[in-house]
């Protein structure tokens, strides 16, 4: 007899079986990053980074998962901040990065080679360099040769399971230049929100209770649009779509409002739209898309108030189109508490989506494929 994809995620034997490589015990781990990193970045040497002050930009260099830790950054000081915070996920530098900006080089694995190339050109223009990632690493090694700073990190298991633990020396270090405002006890904050969020969606909570199995199987045979209601939440809605990649195999779309309202608003009128019996799209009134629309919007309680209208105004056509919505808030007063609250909620939904769909979330082999593919063309 075939499992529903309810039943799959509330068996728990299942969940255990088809989840090999404990990506639900990693996205659990998030709170233990934030105190670990704290401690790691506070016992770093940081002065040499430190002592030219708040630079004119700090310039994140990162791929992937540890590229991340830049979005979260940027998202967290937001664009009030005193230096703007600019992210990289390349091989150069913007050609007006100089002696005046910050260069933080984060890779998990210490190995990456587009950080590694990003970092080394920052030491040659003489940039104030810091580093983040994997102990013994060639990271590692170019931020001695450089007398950069170096904070390592403990990965928690999977690469994209460990933002937090990336994510947290960067904020430090914002803050003691003067450009991320995180009060003494913002990390604490953040740390006791993720171990809440944790709890209401651990694994053997049911699906009636447990709002990321609920999400989830909204989510399963839909194709989401994801849409944060402000630049932070917009940061939440790329790295959902990023975790579904991942740990589900799933496409989606993400987006930001108000700039969503300005172009992918009119998927709202195409093929993927269950138009419900007289709507200008239908063809046949009995007829739906294979996989239809779905509208997910990520609240921040800091948005914009013409973009409360937009969002509420977006919420009503989708459902005049018959498209389903769900709807998820941001919770805390604080930014790096707001963001931590949606990313937690949203990681574990991805894993369950995967689980929900018999896939096991933690390999990623076409990565490695395509790693393979680039070396063979190399040589």
């Amino acid at each position: 007899m075939t499992m529903t994809a309810q039943e799959r995620l509330d068996d728990l034997v299942l969940l255990e079986a088809t989840d090999t490589g404990g990506m639900l015990r990693a996205v659990a781990s998030a709170a233990a990053q934030v105190r670990m990193a704290v401690r790691a970045t506070a016992e770093t040497d940081l002065r040499s980074a430190l002592s030219a002050g708040r630079p004119r930009a700090i310039v994140v260099t990162g791929m992937g998962g540890s590229g991340e830790a830049g979005e979260v950054l940027a998202a967290v000081c937001g664009p009030g901040s005193a230096s703007p915070v600019v992210t990289l996920h390349d091989y150069q530098l913007p050609g007006w990065v100089g002696a005046a900006d910050m260069v933080i080089a984060v890779s998990s694995s210490g190995a990456t080679e587009e950080t590694l190339a990003a970092a080394a050109e920052a030491v040659r223009r003489g940039c104030p360099l810091a580093c983040v990632g994997g102990a013994d690493s060639p990271l590692a090694t170019l931020a001695e040769q450089a007398s950069a700073p170096f904070v390592p990190v403990e990965p928690a298991g999977m690469l994209r399971a460990s933002l937090w633990g990336l994510s947290v020396p960067l904020l430090m270090i914002a803050g003691l230049l003067g450009v991320a405002d995180i009060p003494v006890d913002g990390f604490e904050l953040a740390a006791s929100n993720l171990e809440r969020i944790s709890y209401l969606c651990r694994p053997d909570s049911e699906s009636f209770v447990n709002p990321a199995k609920t999400l989830a199987l909204e989510l399963a045979g839909t194709l989401p649009m994801i849409w944060g209601s402000s630049p932070l939440a917009g940061v939440a809605a790329s790295r959902f779509a990023c975790q579904l990649s991942e740990n589900a195999k799933y496409p989606a779309v993400p987006g930001v409002l108000p700039e969503a309202n300005h172009n992918q608003v009119v998927a709202f009128d195409g093929p993927f739209v269950p138009w419900p019996s007289g709507g200008p799209g239908a063809v046949d009134p009995e007829a739906r898309p294979a996989v239809p629309l779905r509208l997910v919007i990520l609240r921040d309680s800091q948005e914009h108030p013409q973009v409360a209208r937009r969002r509420e105004a977006s919420v009503e056509l989708a459902g005049q189109r018959g498209i389903e919505v769900s709807e998820l808030a941001a919770e805390g007063e604080q930014p790096l508490e707001r963001l931590a609250s949606l990313v937690q909620l949203t990681d574990y939904a991805t894993v369950y989506l995967g689980i929900a769909s018999g896939i096991d979330p933690g390999p990623v082999a076409v990565i490695g494929d395509l790693k393979d593919r680039i070396a063979e063309q190399r040589w």
